[in-house]
């Protein structure tokens, strides 16, 4: 199956493509455009299977699309914005995913596509062969973290956390719903302690999860700006010296 991707931020583009690979490994990426204008004319000349497509774009809304070309395959919109759904259905669009992409939606939503083409979709077996060393080393990695409240302890699963961070020389969690708790793991002894796949030192203040991420912009003197979601601390500052391994974590995370 043929996938064109419509998305104009690079990081946003390379986590579509991650979750294609290790989902979908059958399918091929046969474009990545950021543009209306550079859309419309593939979309003229090429026929692709199945669509992602960002609603805001670096030179209008993706909308504009529809209107200057005829898109016969099926296009799920991927969005950081819940204001365009009515306009998303409207064009017949067959999904709307909010950005920060979750994995277990992408896979649902593109299952639902194949479905409808009455395509059923090989996803990647289980290996036969014995776990190697690092199946057995990410056993390892915490499950959960407990919270001391009062007289409570709560338990915080590792899937439920959004990012840590530090502040005044303590340990905070924050969970995907908002909530934050202080722990009493520094941060350096939390970085042993979660999967490096899914977890990323961005900062000495900060480790964020793949599915936190809500923005990444350039920022001067080479650096990236990262903004986070849920906002309950400022954007964090990806030095430039991290630069690169930040991309290529969240392009293999």
């Amino acid at each position: 199956m043929k996938v064109l991707i419509i998305e104009d931020e690079i990081p946003a583009q390379q986590i579509l493509k991650r979750l294609i690979g290790k989902f979908f490994p059958d399918f091929t990426v046969s474009g990545t455009i950021d543009s209306v204008d550079e859309a419309v004319k593939y979309l003229r000349t090429h026929s692709p299977d199945l669509v992602f497509m960002d609603v805001e774009l670096s030179d209008g809304k993706c909308f504009e699309i529809f209107r200057q070309t005829d898109i016969s395959c099926p296009v799920i919109i991927t969005t950081a914005y819940a204001d365009y759904a009515l306009d998303a259905f409207k064009a017949k669009c067959i999904d709307y995913l909010m950005k920060p992409v979750e994995e277990e939606d992408f896979k649902k939503s593109v299952d639902r596509c194949l479905q409808l083409c009455g395509v059923t979709a090989a996803h990647p077996a289980a290996p036969k062969t014995a776990p190697s060393v690092t199946a057995y080393a990410r056993t390892a990695f915490k499950h959960h973290f407990t919270i001391k409240l009062g007289s409570q302890i709560l338990v915080i699963d590792v899937n439920d956390i959004a990012y840590f961070y530090s502040n005044d020389k303590s340990t905070w969690i924050v969970t995907r719903d908002g909530k934050q708790y202080m722990t009493d793991e520094s941060l350096v002894s939390v970085e042993s302690e979660v999967d490096p796949a899914r977890f990323y030192k961005i900062s000495r203040k900060c480790i964020v999860g793949i599915s936190s991420i809500y923005t990444i912009s350039k920022y001067f003197n080479s650096r990236l700006k990262v903004t986070l979601s849920p906002k309950n601390i400022e954007p964090v500052i990806v030095p430039r010296d991290r630069v690169q391994s930040f991309m290529e974590w969240l392009e293999g995370a």
